[in-house]
């Protein structure tokens, strides 16, 4: 379909010299000697780029960009004029004027100014289908499992994703928190705009405010420029926040404020920016328990909780252990070329038994493993870990010995560093590296 341009000014010579050399050029051309009738044909067709005088009889260029601006924000509006004047420039370009030509007009310029005008909006157009296609990849499909547990959830989550509504997702480590974050925002009409997560805990605690927030240049030392916060990278999109249990009081205090005014203020500032951000949060903690030890702000966790989901662990969900299990093969035997098609009973038997403290993020790892190590096209029980023998009843131990999270923490490592190596026990905790160097430092316990 051939591209469609309004051409609209007053001096006719001028205007049927565009029209001649655009139509020469492929395009479909409209044109109109004043903006009233141009507004006319806006009303009747679309129009892929308008070009307007900016001085016309009855409204000028600049009301009529305004104009057409309030009904269509994306159209491609270019102006011209003949006063040299960098003042009138601005002021179109600030109205919404995509670029302006000064007359007389060149020909080889204004062409090229509309060629650059339609790669921009072709990329822009593209960009947003990329975003739907890599969304796609979000849909409530990537959530696998069929338990009435997890379909339980999932029914909550469709109901409450496209509002406006803070969530809190609360689950132990490794449930899928920050899945559901994405389902949620891609299910959402802000799918095309930002989704950002962010790690609480991994950030440190001086940088925590400028990295959410921003600073201006010179505000503290080492900021040698100015730098957008994620907040405002977000800007009508999706904040996830994850570890939200872990933020300080002072940050609290800074977050509420953000949550009540949707304002924020980089460090340095003294200008506050207006934000749309959604937020979601999630935690492994137990925020109420936090409330009451007055560790957490109670004012910022109800506004946190306006939704609650609380996603089931592994052992909730035994019935989906076989699927997980197998999608993952699936997923890790086309990553690494390797001709793996089946699980074999007793291994998923032996999967089935075991307690999977690190949830679905623990049985990811052990199948990618599996995967790495096997020498046949099928999964057999040699390719788990020896300690999912016993995996059962190191759960079953440590729930008769009703065991505080800092002693389960300290035996689950004491009890898997053998057998898995420092990543995989840090993100089956979930936690960073350096903290799990730590806690080994903090107990004694022993690098194997």
């Amino acid at each position: 379909m051939a591209t469609k341009l309004l051409i609209v000014e007053d001096e006719e010579t001028l205007r049927e010299s565009l029209k001649r050399m655009f139509s020469k050029e492929g395009y479909t051309v409209s044109t109109a000697d004043s903006a009233e009738k141009g507004l006319q044909l806006i009303d009747e067709f679309i129009y892929d780029v308008i070009i307007s005088d900016i001085i016309l009889p009855g409204k000028d260029g600049i009301e009529m960009l305004s104009s057409v601006k309030e009904e269509l924000p994306d159209q491609i509006f270019i102006v011209m004029t003949a006063y040299a004047s960098l003042e009138t420039a601005v002021k179109a370009l600030r109205a919404g004027a995509y670029d302006y030509i000064m007359k007389p007009i060149m020909h080889e310029e204004i062409k090229q100014v509309v060629k650059n005008a339609l790669i921009q909006k072709r990329l822009k157009i593209e960009n947003v289908l990329l975003k739907r296609e890599i969304g796609k990849s979000y849909d409530f499909s990537s959530i696998i499992g069929e338990s009435p547990l997890l379909l339980s959830i999932m029914d909550e989550t469709k109901k409450i994703a496209d509002t406006r509504s803070n969530v809190l997702l609360l689950g132990e480590t490794g449930t899928g928190k920050e899945l559901f974050a994405r389902v949620i925002h891609n299910n959402s009409s802000r799918k095309d705009m930002p989704f950002i997560p962010i790690n609480c805990s991994v950030i440190p605690e001086n940088l925590l405010e400028s990295e959410l927030f921003g600073h201006v240049k010179g505000s503290f030392t080492g900021a040698i420029a100015s730098k957008k916060g994620l907040f405002e990278e977000a800007d009508g999109g999706t904040i996830f926040l994850d570890e939200i249990g872990d933020i300080t009081p002072y940050f609290q205090i800074k977050l509420l404020r953000v949550l009540e005014d949707q304002m924020i203020r980089p460090v340095g500032s003294n200008k506050a920016l207006k934000i749309d951000v959604r937020l979601i949060v999630a935690t492994n903690k137990d925020l109420e328990s936090a409330v009451r030890e007055n560790t957490f702000r109670e004012d910022l966790y109800y506004r946190v909780n306006t939704i609650s989901l609380t996603l089931p662990s592994l052992r909730e969900r035994k019935t989906d252990i076989a699927i997980l299990a197998r999608h993952f093969l699936k997923l890790y035997s086309v990553e690494f070329q390797k001709n793996i098609t089946e699980i074999s009973d007793e291994a998923i038997t032996m999967m089935t038994k075991c307690g999977w403290p690190g949830n679905v993020r623990e049985l990811q790892n052990v199948i990618e493993r599996a995967i790495l190590i096997a020498d046949t096209e099928i999964i057999m029980p040699d390719n788990l870990p020896l300690s999912m023998k016993n995996s059962d009843s190191f759960i079953k131990n440590s729930l008769d010995a009703h065991l505080s999270i800092e002693d389960y923490t300290k035996a689950f490592i004491m009890e898997y560093q053998s057998e898995y190596n420092e990543q995989t026990i840090a993100a089956m905790l979930g936690i960073t590296r350096k903290s799990l160097w730590e806690k080994r430092k903090k107990w004694g316990i022993e690098k194997p």
